[in-house]
């Protein structure tokens, strides 16, 4: 099997390799956004047919036709064939990437859903499993029937690590769903020590999403991958940007580690040792712009239903989250509220939560009123709501191209103009 190399530009396995890695090459790939380039790659995959179960792929890591065929050339790798310990993401495009791992005999590392219950989940077939034993120990409910929980004291050892992405580039930049999980599984297996800055990272994807993407758009916080598995190719990306070196505390609010268990743990032993841990919301720089989006949510009484988390059903009715530590915000006349309009109707309020924070414009309160397809963010002065503005005019969410402008108030009697 052939590897690509970004550097020579070429490659592959043969004549066929051009005609079907050329939907890749079609889809457009500028975007001055991650959230831009996720909207083109789901919206490409399910109106070109490419998407399959479970549909629709918009808000996930996107399986796609031909995910099973991508993922054996995981036999090809040698850093694969040397690996004792794989961990691999539970999405479906990995589910042939989790049966080939298992059926290698290797040992099976899945992280569990959202972290909650600890990081790892290790899978154990039952003695003398057949083949489609195996293929079901793969699937999402055998990774539930058929495994043991790994603690922080296990001391996993980390050969290889296979995670999704929505998009990545040649060069090795990866672009995820934008909730940023498999970025802190890296972050925290660095700092249980289960892996090194050689432990390769391999990423399984159609070909179309394979783009190009601006290295501005990547954090420090952003995993890159050295192995790109597509239908058509195996990249070598060659990628020279450093992995995260450990937790970046500074990025994680407390609404994240009261979520997250072993991250609490994780803080403690570091703290332990000496390293700062002091959280985002624990920054006196950071408190006043970020609070609201990291604070415990707080719904207004006409609407009992609490933020919508992702994956959960639209939301329609209007409600507000909005910054409790502050007694003066209530009709401050220093707030200026930026309308944000064209909402399509299926976009939940946490698609649009994590594209403003992608853009690190987050308000100190946002009013989403689903069922008008608008909302509202409101900010503490002038410049940073101009920001937004610039920011999010033109953005595309769902489909939609956001219109986007400063709202105007009605002094007096704290109404918005609705921009009908």
């Amino acid at each position: 099997m052939a590897v690509t190399s970004r550097r020579a530009g070429a490659g592959g396995d043969g004549g066929d390799v051009t005609a079907m890695a050329a939907p890749g090459r079609a889809l457009p790939s500028a975007g001055r956004s991650k959230w831009d380039i996720r909207e083109k790659v789901w919206e490409h995959l399910e109106a070109s047919g490419l998407a399959d179960f479970p549909r629709p792929v918009r808000g996930r890591i996107p399986n796609f036709k031909g995910s099973s065929h991508a993922a054996t050339r995981l036999l090809a790798l040698q850093e694969f064939r040397a690996a004792r310990t794989v961990k691999i993401n539970p999405d479906a495009p990995q589910r042939n990437a989790r049966f080939l791992t298992l059926e290698a005999r290797k040992t099976l590392l899945v992280p569990t859903p959202r972290l909650r219950s600890g990081l790892f989940n290790r899978i154990v077939p039952p003695p003398g499993a057949t083949k489609e034993m195996l293929r079901r120990c793969a699937t999402s409910q055998g990774v539930r029937d058929y495994s043991v929980p790994v603690g922080l004291d296990g001391k996993a050892q980390v050969d290889l690590v296979v995670v999704g992405s929505v998009a990545v580039s040649e060069k090795g930049w990866r672009i995820g769903k934008g909730e940023g999980y498999a970025d802190m599984e890296y972050a925290m297996m660095v700092s249980m020590g289960a892996v090194q800055e050689d432990t390769p990272v391999v990423t399984i994807v159609h070909d179309c999403q394979v783009l190009d993407i601006a290295e501005e758009l990547l954090g420090d916080h952003d995993l890159t991958v050295d192995y790109i598995l597509t239908p058509t190719r195996t990249i070598q990306t060659n990628c020279k940007r450093p992995k995260p070196q450990g937790i970046m505390w500074h990025k994680v609010s407390s609404e994240m580690l009261g979520k997250i268990p072993i991250l609490k743990t994780l803080r403690c032993r570091e703290k332990q040792a000496g390293k700062d841990v002091t959280l985002q919301d624990e920054h006196p720089a950071l408190a006043d712009t970020n609070r609201a989006a990291i604070s415990n949510k707080k719904v207004m009484a006409a609407n009992p239903q609490p933020w919508a988390a992702p994956g959960s059903a639209p939301v329609g009715e209007p409600h507000v989250e909005s910054d409790p530590g502050n007694p003066k915000f209530e009709g401050s006349d220093t707030i200026t509220t930026v309308y944000v309009g064209n909402l399509p109707g299926s976009l939940r309020v946490s698609q649009l939560k994590n594209a403003l924070r992608e853009l690190q414009v987050v308000p100190v309160a946002l009013k989403w009123q689903g069922a008008q397809h608008r909302a509202f963010l409101e900010y503490r002065d002038q410049g940073a709501a101009h920001r937004a503005v610039a920011s999010l005019q033109g953005l595309s969410l769902g489909g939609n191209a956001l219109r986007v402008e400063l709202a105007k108030r009605n002094k007096g009697q704290g109404e918005i103009n609705s921009h009908k």
